[in-house]
């Protein structure tokens, strides 16, 4: 197999893995924070899970109640982990100019901004989306890019280090 295709290969594994790994982290926190700091869980999750779905199946999903429904709880895992992973893409390309820059920094740094462009940026489109922002959401995305660039640049060290032994 091409060389070439192979590193590319090991590039997206390492950008899945660590969407993946950061969805569910963030997540994890967030629900954590619900729990503790709110009295509204888990209608907030519910909520948040319509507001995602409503992405691709429309507003019709939004109005209340905020109820478990399998088909939206779906569709909004689904968008969660695919948005999940290409901003993992978009981090890991940047990476390679990030090299210098403490990477727990770089991670919360780009997950601030990812709280920025989601709840104030694509507000315009999903204007929905506006009653999410708050500390908890900004803490789930910075635990988000914390745990995307430290996944990330493990699996590649990781990697690296295998393939200097096979030589």
């Amino acid at each position: 197999m091409n060389k070439c295709l192979i590193n590319f290969q090991r590039a997206w594994f390492s950008v899945v893995l660590a969407g993946i790994a950061a969805g569910v982290l963030s997540t994890l926190i967030q629900v954590l924070l619900w729990v503790i700091f709110t009295d509204s869980f888990p209608s907030i999750l519910y909520r948040d899970a319509r507001l995602t779905a409503a992405i691709l199946l429309g507003q019709s999903v939004l109005p209340p109640p905020a109820s478990f429904d399998m088909g939206v709880v779906v569709i909004a895992t689904l968008i969660h982990f695919s948005l999940s992973i290409v901003y993992v893409a978009s981090l890991a390309f940047m990476d390679a100019w990030l090299k210098a820059v403490p990477m727990l920094w770089v991670g919360i740094s780009f997950g601030v901004v990812l709280y920025a462009v989601n709840l104030y940026g694509f507000t315009g489109v999903f204007p929905w989306f506006e009653q999410t922002r708050g500390w908890i959401t900004l803490i789930a995305h910075g635990v988000f890019g914390a745990v995307a660039i430290l996944v990330y640049r493990w699996l590649n060290i990781t990697d690296a280090r295998r393939q200097a032994d096979v030589r």
